[in-house]
């Protein structure tokens, strides 16, 4: 493709060469260009694509497009634009031929429920015969089709190759998460959301954002720039959110009037059953997902297919069709011959503790033992209140290691620490050990809830990553010990 071809709809200055250049391939990695690539320059937090600039052209890079004056102009063509990642997207979309005019997609925000609620949806728009793509924080799916993924949202460069492959195999619909950073780093500029979804929004990342109000601003992105936002009325932030869009909305909740409801709830250890209620139909489902949050999971899921004409019968189908989101709250003591329940769940946040620990509560006869860390390099003024609400929440709490990267495990327990006014937790440093501890501790009907990690299938420590599957490791244990 022609350079200018990918230049349409961006305002730039030409420096050196031309734009008649024929591009073959684009990246922001330096590592990755090829002959006759095109490398964006980006500006991150920890490195400056500028500074790659002669690594890039060394590997064949033939265009470049910076946001900097340079000091040594590189033998190739130069081309300056005002901000960089909008740029990247734009022209990202541009190679891949505009993949998202060709695909209806489904974007959804929030701290929590973001997972599991594309899951479910997937699965309804399934249900309902489309051919379905997914992105977001387990891995990427083009139809069947798993890929690896490091991100919640990939940058614009991954992120138009998805859609471009999506569009490829038939893909008629995209269900994705939009996470707070894709939105403040323009990852997803460009692109218009048939739905916009809001689950909620509690303490995260303000290691990255800064305030509250940042976090929140960044969330808002997505119903600029969606045709339509579905928005958990029940929320305290939900509330905002409605009174802030100006686009078409519907809403959804449990507790007071809403456009889509759930009603009658009875949950168990196995899933959740209820009615669902919108403009006067109303339909018994059951989730296989224990969890009030989970109904709210499954309620924006269902009002985002519902306002795209999917049958309410075809919703619940889909909904009763999904066994499990992997790591979140799944029951993975089912198959082991024990008599104590054990959860793997993803909860990393104050809000997600709760959740699942609630949750877990609902059906523990015996006592409920919670095995948590916080993660290093990450926000550190949720750690005590994690603290406080795993001790307060729990019978026994067990203190443990999460990822802890570049910070001493010890230290983050400190800070966990501070938020505990109790004296029902112990201190297990190395993680696999906590989860042994746990398992040692349960009696008949006791609960586990192992939280923090969820799919994760890794643990990150200072110096390397190692393999770390909690739900290997469990069935290790188990049969180690029972």
């Amino acid at each position: 493709m022609k350079l200018k071809e990918i230049l349409a709809g961006v305002s730039y200055e030409i420096i050196n060469g031309s734009i008649e250049d024929d591009i073959t391939n684009i990246h922001y990695d330096s590592r990755k260009i090829e002959k006759r690539g095109l490398f964006f320059c980006i500006e991150g937090y920890q490195s400056d694509g500028h500074n790659f600039i002669g690594k890039a052209v060394e590997n064949g890079a033939s265009a470049v497009i910076c946001t900097k004056d340079l000091k040594d102009i590189p033998k190739c063509t130069v081309i300056k634009v005002k901000d960089g990642r909008k740029a990247m997207s734009i022209l990202s979309a541009n190679f891949y031929g505009n993949p998202t005019k060709k695909l209806k997609i489904i974007g959804i925000t929030g701290t929590n429920g973001k997972t599991t609620s594309t899951y479910m949806m997937k699965s309804m728009l399934e249900s309902a015969g489309y051919k379905v793509g997914l992105i977001g924080t387990i891995a990427n799916y083009v139809g069947d089709r798993k890929i690896e993924t490091h991100r919640t949202t990939p940058e614009s460069t991954e992120l138009q190759k998805l859609f471009s492959d999506m569009v490829a195999e038939g893909i008629e619909y995209c269900v994705m998460e939009v996470s707070s950073h894709s939105l403040y780093l323009n990852r997803v500029y460009g692109i218009e959301f048939n739905q916009g979804i809001f689950t909620n929004l509690t303490r995260d990342h303000l290691d990255f954002h800064k305030t509250f109000e940042n976090y929140y601003k960044a969330k808002m992105i997505l119903f600029e720039n969606s045709k339509n936002s579905i928005i958990n009325i029940d929320d305290e932030y939900g509330k905002r959110v409605f009174d802030d869009v100006k686009n078409s909305k519907i809403t959804y909740g449990i507790e007071g009037n809403s456009n889509i409801r759930a009603q009658s709830i009875k949950m168990s250890s196995k899933g959740t059953e209820f009615e669902l209620n919108y403009n006067g139909n109303t339909i018994k489902t059951f989730i296989n997902i224990p969890g009030k949050y989970n109904v709210y999971n499954a309620l924006g899921s269902a009002a985002a297919c519902l306002a795209e004409g999917i049958s309410i019968e075809k919703v619940k189908a889909g909904l009763e069709k999904l066994s499990a989101v992997p790591g979140r709250c799944e029951i993975v003591s089912k198959d082991y011959n024990i008599d104590f329940d054990i959860i793997v769940d993803y909860a990393h946040t104050p809000d997600g503790l709760k959740n699942i620990l609630s949750t877990a509560r609902e059906f523990t006869e015996g006592k409920l033992i919670s095995v948590f860390g916080c993660g290093g390099d990450r926000d550190k003024t949720k750690r005590p209140i994690m603290g406080k609400i795993g001790s307060e929440m729990s019978d026994i709490a067990i203190i443990t290691s999460d990822n802890p990267r570049s910070e001493n495990p010890s230290d983050i327990i400190k800070d966990i620490l501070n938020g505990i006014n109790k004296d029902n937790y112990v201190i297990v440093e190395n993680r696999m050990e906590a989860i042994k501890e746990a398992l040692k501790m349960a009696k008949k009907n006791d609960v586990i809830v192992i939280a923090g990690k969820g799919h994760e299938d890794y643990q990150i420590l200072k110096d390397k990553t190692i393999h770390f599957d909690e739900r290997e490791i469990v069935g290790k244990l188990v049969k180690e010990l029972f």
